[in-house]
């Protein structure tokens, strides 16, 4: 498949990406919602869950690898969990916000949420975007698009000169 052409892309840049993390925090905010700790899905939701901590002033941040796009829009049949997994104890009891850059399909989001709502008080997603294909709708959400979405940190290829297999 074939990437459209520039104009039907979003393009969000590093400076846009400041306002849209902090906006995303004032909705958190708002909605009375004051996580425990924030659960990063790598490796786009981490600079959404670095941004979110401080603008949440919530220190605990957890990582989750989740492999399941293996090009531009090419992904495995499911998302896979990739060590080291979050420990069950480190998650109990606790109110937890996802953060990941963008719902796409929702399959990655859906194992994120499916696996924390078995160990957790509350889970709640937080994204910069969503698609209308999202089978999970996120809670909180900045912007919905049906384009392609170019984030500053994956709008060039790596600088070794070979594009990463689950880019």
């Amino acid at each position: 498949m074939t990437v459209a052409a520039a104009d039907e892309h979003e393009i969000l840049s590093w400076q846009l990406f400041g306002q849209a993390s902090r906006e995303l925090a004032e909705t958190v905010h708002a909605d009375g919602f004051a996580p425990d700790l924030i659960l990063s899905i790598a490796r786009g939701g981490l600079f959404v869950a670095g941004a979110l901590g401080y603008a949440l002033d919530v220190k605990n941040l957890h990582v989750m690898n989740v492999e399941f796009y293996t090009g531009v829009d090419e992904r495995l049949e499911m998302p896979v969990m990739l060590p080291p997994v979050p420990e069950p104890v480190d998650l109990r009891g606790a109110k937890v916000l996802v953060a990941d850059d963008v719902a796409d399909t929702g399959a990655t989001l859906a194992l994120v949420k499916n696996y924390c709502q078995q160990h957790v008080a509350e889970v709640r997603c937080a994204v910069v975007y969503e698609k209308p294909r999202s089978t999970v709708h996120c809670e909180y959400v900045w912007r919905r698009t049906e384009r392609w979405i170019d984030f500053p940190w994956s709008d060039r290829p790596p600088v070794t000169g070979a594009r990463n297999k689950d880019a």
